[in-house]
């Protein structure tokens, strides 16, 4: 039988089965199913371990933008570009405290918090770790990402209850070299193994749209799948357009149905990960995220802003889930507010 064979028939007899031995023909194969069959059978895997209709929503904070040492040709905040961004200090616990509050009135169930650093300082870290105890103390899921870290550190993190980790691995080992020079694709790999050794949760994606091939999309995938553990969460970034960075003169936005057969491949390959739609979602139409969400996505981030980026704005997030059906802490919120005096809506 031929791959694409074998793909077409991969879900039948391996429903929900988790794998770490990918090979890049196979996700080749599974990426060029015929539309359908790859929809169908990246939606027979998400049942078996979620709630198809139910969306995560998380929001993301920069606790410190800007003047990053790190040379990544996509990022507004490295200091080797000229993006007119103006660099800020670590923000005050209290208005970490402020911001997690409106995120989880708005519907978020997991906080994440963003510094703009190679690695954290010991005096910075022990600030972040009281900022993370204090979104654990108002009932969310914590989620930060610092750079490189060293093993103590992660367990430093790990002690005041943190419980995800956000460190991407952004493209293919082919590719990682054209976009990143002062970061090594093996460092972040040591920095996720740091991570996992101290027991806290991973988050680990990449973007798209950078210039990159079809293939290191997939060997993206490839490399994910094949960590010892599979990234509790995957998020897939589309690049958002940021002036003064050297991507700007490779980058194409990914042809729309491209990024549904991603999120359906991701789903297959990663059976149990929570696929999230992260950065670039403003570029997407309704139509796009609801095939999206059918390929096996079930998490988004809410808020106006990612970082230093645009966001679709809350109400469009609100109203396209009530289309779908789709439920959320984002659309029961929305409900609720929508409820006059006597409970209709």
């Amino acid at each position: 039988m031929n791959p694409a064979a074998e793909a077409r028939h991969y879900n039948r007899d391996n429903k929900g089965l988790v794998r770490f031995d990918w090979t890049v023909i196979e996700a080749e194969a599974l990426y060029g199913l015929p539309f359908a069959d790859l929809i169908f059978q990246a939606q027979n895997v998400h049942r078996e371990s979620f709630d198809p209709n139910r969306v995560e929503a998380a929001s993301l904070l920069s606790i410190k933008t800007g003047g990053c040492p790190e040379d990544c040709g996509y990022c507004s905040q490295s200091a080797h570009f000229a993006t007119d961004l103006k660099a800020t200090r670590l923000m005050d616990r209290g208005d970490v405290l402020a911001a997690a509050k409106r995120a989880k009135n708005a519907g978020a169930t997991r906080f994440c918090l963003a510094a703009a650093w190679r690695s954290p300082k010991e005096r910075d870290l022990d600030q972040v770790c009281d900022m993370v105890r204090t979104v654990k103390g108002l009932g969310m899921e914590s989620c930060v990402t610092l750079g490189m870290l060293t093993a103590s550190q992660a367990v430093k993190l790990s002690e005041a209850g943190l419980d995800f980790y956000n460190h991407n691995v952004d493209t293919s080992p082919e590719f990682y070299g054209s976009i990143i020079k002062t970061r090594t694709l093996a460092d972040r790999l040591d920095t996720l193994a740091h991570v996992r050794s101290a027991g806290v949760k991973i988050c680990c994606g990449g973007i798209i749209g950078m210039g990159e091939r079809i293939e290191d999309r997939l060997g993206m995938l490839v490399l994910l799948a094949n960590l010892p553990s599979h990234p509790e969460s995957v998020p897939i970034n589309l690049w958002n357009e940021v002036k003064g960075v050297p991507v700007n003169e490779t980058a194409q936005r990914p042809d729309p149905i491209a990024v549904a057969r991603l999120v359906a491949t991701a789903r297959i390959m990663m059976p149990k990960s929570v696929v999230r739609l992260s950065a670039g979602r403003q570029y997407m139409t309704d139509e796009l995220q609801a095939l999206c969400f059918l390929a096996g996505a079930n998490s988004i981030f809410i808020g106006d802003t990612l970082l230093t980026t645009e966001n679709p704005k809350l109400d469009r997030d609100a109203h396209l889930f009530a289309r779908l059906g789709i439920t959320s802490e984002l659309a029961e919120r929305n409900s609720a507010d929508d409820r006059g005096a006597d409970g209709r809506v």
